[in-house]
């Protein structure tokens, strides 16, 4: 009897034990520890998240492939850079090169951005495939139309004016006015320009064709080539060079370069720009010829939103004004006013034609400068 008592007992205290063991550890508890565990590991996640955020915030960049090689260019990058975070890495190089470097990469290229001088050379990253069509309301505010390639797949950033340049001791400016005029036979043994091979002079010719026909600007390259005072040689400054030395009398050359020699730290070239004087072509006409430095969007370039955001800020008038001021080379936003040497040549009338134009007549233009006699 005794032993049936303590057997009973013995198992009343342990059915006790597992009670209170059940009450000590109920499953609200355990669901409790979990959620607590999950909210830590969420809140955790959410940091992780944050901290990749900010990290691939900071590692956002631009590959920017360009021709340009201007100090006025690299201090406008670390503005964007500072205003944006997004870095701009720079690859300088050959603008042919170039091109054909984002041909060779193709799909597997790190190139963003393509940047050079001459609607002819962006016609011809077009013409090669590299670029991309881009739909921007900031960039179609800031760039005029005829600015812009037809299909948007590059952008003009600055201009720069073809005008006539002379030495004001010799020449009269009275006896200025046309690009044509200057075949005319007064002009024999006086005009000075680059060679054919220049972009900045296919595209002159490209734009005559676009306004006069094929016939007719190839009867005035034929009439300026037997004007010309040397055979051509040299660059656009070479050209101011030999008006002040006497071997010509006027030269065909962009007006930054004058901006670039006035304010040069050789003195010889200080001295040049400040002896000749600047002429706007065809303001009685069809007015003067224009070209650009522009922009692009690679076709396959792995940042396109930060490189489209990129070229927006170059086109913006903070970065406008600085290429005017710094480069002298005429804005491209309508909203932004030239610099005050370029304000001090005068206002002119341009071309009227899309600069798109430059690049579908560059072959024409060129077989026609070499038929005439233009080396």
């Amino acid at each position: 009897m005794k032993s049936r008592t303590l057997l009973f007992l013995l198992m009343l205290f342990v059915v006790s034990i597992f009670a209170l063991a059940a009450c000590g550890s109920g499953e609200d508890n355990e669901e409790s520890d979990t959620a607590g565990e999950n909210t830590e590991e969420e809140s955790s996640n959410e940091e992780s998240s944050e901290e990749e955020a900010s990290s691939g915030e900071s590692n956002q960049e631009v590959n920017l492939y360009t021709s340009r090689h201007y100090d006025t260019d690299d201090e406008l990058y670390e503005k964007f850079t500072e205003e944006t975070g997004i870095e701009v890495n720079v690859i300088s190089g050959n603008e042919d090169e170039l091109i054909e470097r984002l041909e060779r990469e193709g799909e597997n290229t790190e190139g963003d951005v393509f940047i050079t001088a001459d609607a002819g050379r962006l016609h011809r990253a077009k013409e090669a495939g590299v670029l991309q069509s881009v739909e921007s309301d900031i960039l179609n505010e800031n760039i005029p139309e005829n600015l812009r390639d037809k299909d948007n797949e590059w952008f003009g950033l600055t201009k720069r004016a073809r005008v006539i340049v002379y030495d004001p001791e010799r020449v009269d400016e009275e006896e200025l006015s046309t690009y044509e005029a200057l075949a005319e036979e007064e002009w024999e043994g006086r005009v000075l320009v680059r060679p054919s091979d220049n972009i900045y002079n296919q595209s002159l010719v490209a734009s005559l064709i676009s306004i006069n026909g094929t016939e007719e600007t190839s009867a005035w390259a034929e009439g300026l080539v037997n004007n010309f005072a040397r055979t051509p040689k040299g660059n656009d400054r070479d050209q101011a060079k030999a008006v002040v030395a006497g071997e010509g009398d006027v030269a065909i050359m962009n007006t930054y370069y004058i901006g670039k020699m006035i304010n040069s730290s050789d003195e010889e070239e200080v001295e040049v720009g400040e002896q000749v004087e600047v002429f706007f072509p065809n303001q009685e006409t069809t007015g003067t010829h224009v070209n650009v430095s522009g922009a692009g969007v690679t076709k396959h370039g792995p940042n396109q939103e930060a490189a489209v955001e990129f070229i927006e800020f170059l086109s913006s008038e903070e970065a406008q004004g600085e290429f005017s001021e710094a480069n002298y080379e005429y804005p491209v936003n309508p909203n932004v006013e030239p610099s005050e040497l370029l304000q001090s040549w005068g206002e002119f009338e341009e071309q009227d034609l899309n600069l798109t134009e430059l690049g579908e007549n560059n072959t024409e233009a060129l077989m026609l400068m070499n038929e005439a006699g233009w080396n």
